[in-house]
């Protein structure tokens, strides 16, 4: 039996994070061939995706509600059942010694670019990352990128880590029939590496040829932004209302500074948008040959992608998206999980 750690999943942050760990339950819970349990904490019984769950009571509190509360869970849960334990949230916490474990890292954005994290931040990841990664017997990265990443900064043994990209959910995330719009849409929180101002100074540059373009956000946090004019905001938004605006926008921009793996431009693509992005970290690894790239520190080099991807949109983005499910992710899982099972 395989232990699925979603004792620190952040359900409000959002993100990519939240989206792989709720696609993956899912999708072991029916495609997946061994016996699983998820470990959620009070209040989230539903979030084992149909897998079965043990909801663990422990108290938590302060700025150590995370590692108090996993801490708790194993000394209230008996793992000595388990075959292993995968946490996919990006950490492990707590240490486990007990049972062989694979964790999940998502990136390692605090080493390439420290100044977006505090001072607190960075301790914190040096510290819980550092005993991640030497403590996992298996480590799965969510791109190539990241695997090289982890196995030139620290060092790791190429055989403990694994490549296991995201998938899209082609049954939400397809073609529409609507007519496309003028206005470029950028998916992204407002965090420092998502490089939103770069694209405010380029997004200026190419109105002033087209005047008519806007640009629309999505995502939290751009209460905190200025936003230009012809720029607006529609915060956090259901999935169907996203999937309407990849359907009806002309074109995805996506200048982030980094990303472990990038999932707005693949589900882009699966709806049919034109994409243009950063080509940077693990970006041109997901995207392939289906999108237009530009230099993200450059508010020129953006603007040309965005009117290359306007004028000449790139072809076979639909056909790239679909090599990407969420099935094969989860069978791809469920080989590491036996390896952990192995010993």
């Amino acid at each position: 039996m395989i232990g699925i750690s979603l004792l620190t999943l952040n359900v409000a942050a959002g993100g990519g994070t939240l989206t792989y760990v709720r696609e993956l339950v899912r999708s072991l819970a029916h495609v997946g061939e061994l016996e699983y349990r998820t470990l959620v904490p009070p209040g989230s019984a539903d979030a084992g995706g149909g897998l079965p769950s043990v909801v663990v009571r422990a108290p938590f509190s302060g700025r150590g509600r995370a590692a108090a509360l996993a801490g708790a869970a194993f000394g209230a849960v008996r793992v000595d059942g388990l075959a292993g334990v995968h946490f996919p949230v990006g950490v492990m916490l707590p240490r486990v010694d007990s049972v062989p474990a694979a964790t999940t890292l998502h990136d390692l954005q605090h080493e390439e670019f420290p100044q977006f994290f505090s001072w607190s931040q960075r301790a914190y990841r040096r510290r819980v990352y550092g005993w991640t990664i030497e403590r996992s017997r298996m480590l799965i990265a969510i791109s190539e990128y990241v695997r090289r990443s982890l196995i030139e900064r620290h060092s790791v043994a190429p055989d403990r880590v694994r490549t296991i990209h995201h998938g899209i959910d082609h049954a939400v995330f397809s073609p529409g029939t609507a007519t496309r719009e003028p206005f470029l849409l950028y998916p992204a929180n407002a965090w420092p590496h998502k490089n939103h101002g770069r694209l405010f100074e380029a997004f200026a540059l190419v109105r002033r040829r087209r005047p008519e373009l806007r640009l629309v956000l999505t995502g939290a946090g751009h209460d905190r932004l200025r936003l230009p004019e012809g720029v607006v905001s529609h915060g956090r938004v259901r999935v169907e209302e996203l999937v309407e605006l990849y359907r009806t926008a002309a074109a995805v921009v996506f200048p982030a500074l980094y990303e472990g793996f990038g999932l707005p431009p693949l589900e882009a693509m699966a709806c049919g948008c034109p994409v243009a992005v950063s080509r940077v970290a693990s970006l041109p690894e997901v995207c392939g040959e289906a999108a237009i790239y530009f230099d993200p520190t450059s508010a020129e080099s953006v603007a040309e992608g965005i009117e290359t991807v306007l004028d000449r949109p790139p072809a076979g983005g639909i056909a790239h998206a679909a090599s990407f499910t969420w099935e094969e992710c989860a069978r791809r899982h469920d080989a590491v999980y036996r390896e952990l099972e192995a010993g």
